[in-house]
């Protein structure tokens, strides 16, 4: 029976599916975003966002453990150094997966995965987007109240 077995395989071997999502680790740690299939990106994200977990402690023990898994110096670097400083604050959640549709030879699902802290253009977007809050009755009345400045109508020359 296949009770509570449900790991997606991949198609691969174990030491197959272990290197694919080594190499593909450390390709999201250099480059911040990749683009594959949607069952590797979701793969992959249960894979990293423990290691990116990990690296908020920069210990020597975190540091074995991560290289364990990566396999490169690099990536190791890079994900000690820069990566652990802009998600110190987060609790979790470190990646976004985007669906960018169906590749054209075999209709498979693609997307971007990325790492959140890095996308540049949403960043822009939540600076700049100011969200609305519900108000009370009671401030609602308060700023109805309170007086608006007119704008000064342009007035056309009146004909004698």
């Amino acid at each position: 029976m296949r009770h509570n077995k449900k790991f997606n395989h991949l198609g691969r071997t174990k030491s197959h599916r272990d290197a694919m999502l080594s190499n593909m680790a450390t390709s999201l740690i250099l480059h911040k975003r990749i683009f594959t299939t949607l069952a590797k990106a979701k793969a992959l994200r249960v894979y990293v966002e423990p290691l990116i977990n990990r690296s908020k402690e920069d210990t020597t023990a975190s540091r074995r453990v991560v290289f364990s898994y990566l396999q490169s110096k690099e990536a190791v670097t890079e994900l000690f150094k820069n990566i652990a400083e802009k998600v110190a604050d987060r609790p979790g959640g470190y990646t976004r997966i985007l669906k960018t549709g169906n590749r054209l030879g075999d209709n498979a699902k693609t997307c971007f995965i990325e790492l959140v802290d890095y996308n540049e253009n949403m960043l822009k977007e939540k600076a700049v987007k100011k969200t609305r809050t519900r108000r009370s009755k009671k401030n609602a009345v308060a700023t109805d109240a309170t007086p608006v400045a007119e704008t000064p109508a342009t007035e056309a020359p009146a004909a004698e």
